[in-house]
């Protein structure tokens, strides 16, 4: 199946190409596309502003029905620029920002276009104005990238996936979002969208928090599952599981053989008793037979929150202390788990019905560095999903790295390449 996909979206490719070779030809294909019986709506959406379609944020949670909805109506708009040709490859050889007057940017013009971005009022020129520059960060947002305004290295590689290949990923996140809203979520839900490294908190069918996230690796998956949220705990322990003793810390004593005391992690033997570090032979898997226990505190590998929910796969959610991470494009870093920014925002709505668990009294416990268990009084159901496409409005398609490659197409995993 994933072969033959391959084939028909190369083909496709190839022909969206073709359609570009000559000038006359690109606005002949321009006016097809734009002019397309779907095309309505998109077009109306320009009326009031000429470089900005639909609202890219909104309420609306990514599961729900209106989101299948949405995500029906863009493969219909996506099938008819497909079968119009696709849009053009912008060349990737500069940067194009606002102020620059260059031939390229008439192509960028119609790449955007043609995506729904840029209204045709806005007309084919050279010149990158306020226009094109409000419609490349509105697509830049749609993907999830620094809306910048800038054609860097992975605007540019966005920019040049293929139409056929975005039709052939809506439509296998359509099955996806299909099968998750298929059935009762809660009222009160939260959800992380592994692609997006980003999580909602739903209630009432509105989304009301939202929290960019750190997920796994491409080797240190984060699990896609669906659990409830039982346990909060402040001021946790870190217990590293045998998996991060034999790919980290063993490597890490070998090089350093001070890393266990400089970051407060305890061995511990199956009898319970503390172990000297000092006793052990690091050139072996020997450590591997005991415990270790990091103690509560700002270097604690969960800092100062930890988010328990039953799974087969022992991942949670939690705190960090390198919150510098949050502020990059790719938020792959973590062995499985989930790290939430403002993460004391998220647990303060999750223990709304909890007696005695204000803000307040959630700051005050983790200022007393004591390990403290909270059982949450409703469980609040959690899903970990694997989302790469969403539209959240008519004509607002929201795209992401295939960064575990479960799509099935290449290039679709930019990060990966890049």
């Amino acid at each position: 199946m994933k072969t033959s996909r391959r084939m028909f979206l190369g083909g496709a490719g190839a022909a969206a190409a073709a359609a570009f070779s000559g000038s006359a030809q690109a606005q002949n294909f321009l006016e097809a596309v734009i002019n397309a019986p779907r095309r309505g709506a998109w077009q109306d959406q320009f009326d009031a502003q000429v470089s900005a379609g639909g609202e890219v944020s909104s309420t609306l949670p990514v599961l729900s029905p209106q989101t299948v909805g949405f995500v029906e109506r863009a493969i219909a708009d996506y099938s008819t620029i497909v079968a119009s040709g696709g849009w053009p490859t912008v060349p990737a050889t500069k940067k194009l920002q606002i102020g620059v007057i260059d031939p390229d940017v008439e192509i960028l013009r119609r790449r955007l276009m043609i995506s729904g971005d840029l209204s045709t009022r806005a007309g084919l020129s050279p010149a990158f104005d306020t226009y094109v520059d409000a419609a490349l960060k509105r697509f830049q947002a749609r993907h999830g990238l620094p809306a910048d305004g800038v054609t860097g290295q992975y605007t540019y590689s966005a920019l040049n996936v293929s139409a056929p290949v975005r039709l052939g990923q809506l439509q296998t996140n359509l099955g996806r979002l299909r099968d998750l809203t298929s059935k009762p979520l809660g009222d009160r839900y939260v959800m992380v969208n592994i692609p997006a490294a980003s999580i909602e908190a739903v209630e009432n069918g509105r989304v009301v928090l939202r929290h960019t996230a750190i997920v796994g690796k491409v080797d240190r998956q984060t699990p896609i599952l669906s659990s409830k949220i039982n346990e909060i705990i402040l001021n946790p322990y870190w217990n590293a599981p045998v998996s991060i003793v034999r790919r980290d810390i063993i490597p890490l004593m070998r090089k350093n053989p001070n890393y266990l005391r400089d970051n407060n992690i305890r061995m511990i033997a199956p009898d319970g008793s503390e172990v000297d570090p000092l006793t052990v032979d690091w050139s072996t898997d020997e450590a591997t037979r005991y415990r270790f226990r990091q103690d509560p505190g700002k270097i604690n590998a969960m800092a100062t929150i930890k988010i328990n929910f039953p799974n087969p796969h022992a991942v949670y959610m939690h705190d960090t202390p390198e919150k510098n991470l949050f502020r990059d494009q790719e938020r792959f870093h973590s062995s499985g788990c989930v790290r939430v920014q403002n993460v004391r925002d998220l647990v303060t709505w999750i223990l709304r019905d909890t007696p005695g668990w204000d803000r307040r009294q959630i700051e005050t416990t983790i200022q007393t560095q004591e390990d403290v268990h909270i059982p949450v009084a409703n469980p609040v159901p959690v899903y970990f999903v694997y989302l790469s496409a969403w539209s959240t409005g008519d004509g607002v398609v929201h795209f992401r790295d295939d960064i575990y490659g479960l799509d099935g197409a290449s290039e679709l995993q930019i990060s990966t390449a890049l």
